[in-house]
């Protein structure tokens, strides 16, 4: 730019001795040539003679160029100055140029290490360019919704490359993978009921589709190391809210936006798994609903019976949300993005929080949570607050084990907030199915009285709020189908090597419905199950065996999951695109086993006495 400022005025300057010399010959255009040659012949000796009596410095054209050149480096000193002035303000005094003032960088830090700002997007104003949003994911109809998005492969092609990214192009990626996820699984069920099929053949299919139509996306943004949209700074909030056959999730979504202080502020991402009956729309057969183990009985050794039978179509929480007169409005100003899944599609709550995560439009924090809540009023301004008093802050992540509910009261959590619970335990399941996987406790809580919140080793996967950057340093993770356990000793490694502190909330602002088994609600395990002809829980646990291998391989379980061992056994499509979602660079995972008192080797968890005391913060 400074190059192209000094050019500006050169031209200016040459310009009128141009169009002098162009007037000269438009003039003698109307003479005859010879008289042509004697006036040119003349004008020559004219300027000859006028050069040796008149000093050049002395000129009209020589005094207006040095004026010009004068202004041009006028305006050059002022530009560079005014961007000196400003880079120093943003990166040594936090202060922005609409005066707001952000979190200071110690002067060593290296600055371009926390800022993100993607290629083409300006991320200089507090709301920002919002054309990203637009056109909004319709609601309605289940799975057809994205469908209905105006000029699809154009928001789709601007996406992937990198050119013009909108939610809606996100969504209709994602849809489009789900779209030929279901036409294979299709595909594998007849085959399962004619031949059998195996968990290595639906786990070659899925990463088939997830290379076809995910790794693009992934090697535009998140490979890339650089968030889809530009990060804002006006204190929005993303809800990434997964859910499975959830009767909640409407009284979810009321409870977060009813609760909010800021509700205009508020935008969810939701990714809704249901069964939506026989024939749900044109061109598809659809299948009959059923309910979860119910129990209705018990057998001769005291033990509860259980039995599953034939269910109507799921409620659908967001239809119920948005047709309410209160709350139209949010998913009328698309505050509300949604993407369906028929339930045999779900693949977990691990893949469903990676297609949740996708949703995100650029909000300033990123809050994760399961779709069976309560909220406490203004619960958006107190998590806000309370990760700003972490020390860490901005690079801290807030999570916790809420407190349960059994009685249903519309969303809302009544009473006063109850002090805070750290996770601070973990133990190597003796779980068959989970195959000594780590599994995450609480420890001692709070007392209510703490000036400020204190670290803690773990990120619960059904709470965690954070700044948005989290979802550039740790990128969910589309290669992890069928997982159950693991994501969460994942979520807090990744987190942590990657400069991200923990910190349990002092207090608790949300509480979360516990669903024990004796509830009798559907689980995803079962629709795979039945998916693949084998009713129950057993085939989905075989695929859970097989992918819960990746997360065994980065954690460093060296007995049974090292590169080379997998490799021995066949099982290196476990690893596929492994390198982009390990570990982080700022810390190593061996100083995090220490830190959190994980012996992997003897499957041991230890006494994080740091965490149940509060001791650092």
């Amino acid at each position: 730019m400074i190059h192209d400022a000094n050019m500006s005025p050169t031209a200016t300057a040459a310009t009128p001795l141009a169009s002098n010399s162009s007037g000269g010959r438009k003039k003698r255009r109307f003479t005859s040539r010879k008289h042509s040659q004697t006036a040119a012949t003349s004008a020559i000796h004219f300027s000859a003679a006028d050069a040796s009596n008149v000093p050049l410095t002395s000129t009209k054209p020589f005094l207006a160029l040095v004026t010009l050149l004068a202004l041009a480096l006028t305006i050059q000193f002022a530009i560079v100055f005014s961007w000196h002035h400003k880079r120093h303000d943003v990166h040594v005094l936090g202060i922005h140029n609409n005066g707001n003032v952000v979190p200071q960088l110690p002067l060593d830090e290296n600055v371009g290490d926390l800022i993100y700002v993607p290629n083409n997007n300006n991320n200089d104003n507090d709301s920002g360019d919002l054309s990203h949003l637009e056109p909004h994911i319709p609601h309605m109809p289940p799975i057809m919704n994205v469908h209905r998005i105006p000029d699809p492969m154009k928001l789709k092609e601007e996406t992937l490359s990198g050119h013009k990214p909108t939610v809606a192009g996100v969504a209709i990626i994602i849809s489009e993978f789900l779209t030929d996820l279901h036409r294979s699984n299709e595909g594998l069920a007849i085959k399962a009921k004619a031949t059998g099929v195996s968990r290595d053949e639906v786990h070659q299919a899925f990463v088939h589709l997830a290379q076809q139509h995910l790794l693009p996306f992934e090697e535009q943004y998140t490979y890339a190391k650089r968030p889809i949209f530009p990060i804002r700074k006006d204190d929005s909030i993303f809800i990434s809210l997964a859910s499975f056959r959830d009767h909640l999730l409407s009284d979810t979504l009321k409870g977060a936006f009813n609760q909010a202080k800021y509700p205009e502020k508020l935008f969810v991402g939701a990714i809704v798994q249901n069964c939506f009956g026989l024939k749900p729309y044109a061109g598809e057969e659809g299948v009959q609903c059923r309910t979860g183990a119910q129990v209705v009985g018990k057998n001769k050794q005291g033990r509860d019976t259980t039995k599953v039978s034939d269910a109507p179509p799921d409620r659908n929480g967001i239809e119920e949300f948005c047709n309410s007169p209160q709350h139209k409005q949010y998913c009328d100003n698309g505050q509300v993005r949604v993407l369906y899944l028929h339930e045999n599609e779900s693949l977990g709550p691990a893949m469903a929080r990676y297609y949740a995560s996708k949703l995100w439009g650029g909000e300033t924090y990123f809050a994760q949570t399961d779709s069976h809540l309560e909220f406490y009023q203004d619960w958006d301004e107190l998590y806000t607050n309370e990760l700003k008093a972490t020390k860490a802050y901005p690079k801290s992540v807030l999570s916790s084990y809420p407190p349960g509910f059994q009685k249903e009261n519309g969303g809302i959590l009544e009473g006063k907030p109850t002090p805070g619970a750290r996770l601070c335990t973990c133990e190597f399941s003796s779980s068959d199915v989970e195959s000594k996987i780590i599994r995450i406790n609480t420890g001692v809580g709070y007392h209510g009285e703490e000036e400020r919140p204190t670290q803690i080793p773990f990120i619960a996967a059904g709470f965690f709020f954070a700044s948005a950057e989290f979802l550039v340093d740790v990128p969910f993770d589309p290669y992890m189908p069928w997982c159950f356990m693991g994501e969460e000793i994942m979520l807090s490694m990744r987190a942590w090597t990657s400069g991200w502190s923990i910190y349990a909330p002092r207090y608790n602002w949300i509480a979360h419905q516990y669903r024990p088994g004796r509830m009798g609600l559907p689980k995803f395990w079962g629709s795979v199950g039945r998916l693949f002809g084998r009713p129950g829980p057993g085939f989905s646990n075989q695929l859970q065996l097989k992918l819960i291998k990746r997360v065994k391989y980065l954690v460093g379980y060296k007995d049974c999951c090292t590169r080379e061992k997998l490799e021995e056994e066949g099982s290196e499509l476990v690893l596929q695109e492994v390198e982009h979602y390990g570990f982080g660079n700022v810390r190593t995972r061996e100083e995090y086993l220490e830190w959190a008192q994980i012996d992997v080797d003897n499957k041991k968890c230890h006494r994080t006495e740091w965490c149940n005391t509060g001791s650092l913060e």
